[in-house]
């Protein structure tokens, strides 16, 4: 078993019946979000957790016979292995136990972890924020989990331009607040609302998503299902509407000059657009 120390912003898979414990050493609560394809768990949509120890744990669940027999131990040690813990979940340690727990083995959080808060962003704009994706090619134990993770942070008033994947999208507010409007496949709004710090929402593949951060900034988590996932953006220079100006223009139905307008604006933006006076 390895012991790996996490902080704030560190992205760590866990592979699918891996086995993992979590203990905070520090001197502070710690928040751990988990995020996961639940597509495929028992109950749909919902992360399938299986427990060792404890009242729930596997252990508890065996004859004391059994017990006894596979660790070649007496019944009564057998009842004190299986029933001695009464801790559900979360558990408190006391002074005596906290000092016998392994300290975090350094070497290996460059292996097992990533901080997407110091990554290196795709995109960064000045006065709008900025976007970071962590990708297999960048963090090579992505692949084993099937997930691709992004940062998104905007700052006051910015927005991030409407986008698109071929997969589903899991969105978490890490903190700060502002408007979500998602689009579904027939061209109707089926989401416009507000999210806020704590709160998390579902993209569905091929469903069009934008963002808006209002007075306190917006800070965001998200997973796409798969790390080959196509992504489709409406805004910047890789926009999906950047095609032939004449095919744009018949598609819109506008004249040549707003035409003309709409292409350099896509040209010359970016995703993440700065706030602006609109007129």
């Amino acid at each position: 078993m390895a012991f790996i120390g996490i902080k704030k912003g560190d992205i760590i898979p866990i592979p699918c019946a891996s086995v993992s414990c979590w203990y905070n050493y520090g001197d502070s609560d710690v928040v751990i979000v988990f995020l996961a394809d639940a597509t495929n768990a028992y109950v749909a949509g919902e992360i399938t957790y299986f427990l060792l120890t404890g009242p729930l744990g596997h252990l508890h669940a065996f004859s004391l016979e059994s017990i006894a027999k596979t660790y070649q131990i007496s019944p009564q040690k057998a009842q004190k292995l299986t029933s001695n813990q009464k801790g559900l979940l979360l558990i408190k340690l006391n002074q005596e136990q906290a000092e016998t727990i392994p300290k975090p083995n350094e070497e290996l959080l460059n292996i097992y972890t990533q901080n997407i808060n110091g990554s290196l962003p795709d995109v960064e704009v000045n006065n709008g924020g900025n976007f970071t994706t962590l990708k297999p090619s960048k963090f090579p134990f992505l692949e084993q989990v099937g997930l691709n993770v992004s940062r998104l942070v905007l700052e006051t008033n910015a927005t991030r331009a409407p986008w698109y994947a071929s997969d589903p999208q899991v969105v978490y507010v890490v903190k700060g607040s502002g408007e979500v409007q998602i689009v579904g496949l027939q061209g109707k709004l089926v989401l416009n609302t507000k999210v806020e710090t704590g709160q998390l929402f579902v993209v569905p593949k091929l469903f069009m998503v934008a963002i808006s951060a209002d007075e306190n900034g917006l800070e965001l988590i998200s997973i796409v299902t798969s790390t080959r996932a196509m992504m489709g953006e409406m805004g910047s220079k890789n926009s999906v509407l950047n095609t032939s100006p004449s095919i744009l223009q018949v598609s819109l139905n506008v004249s040549s000059e707003l035409n003309q307008q709409f292409i350099e604006m896509m040209e010359t933006g970016t995703i993440i657009v700065t706030p602006v006076n609109l007129h």
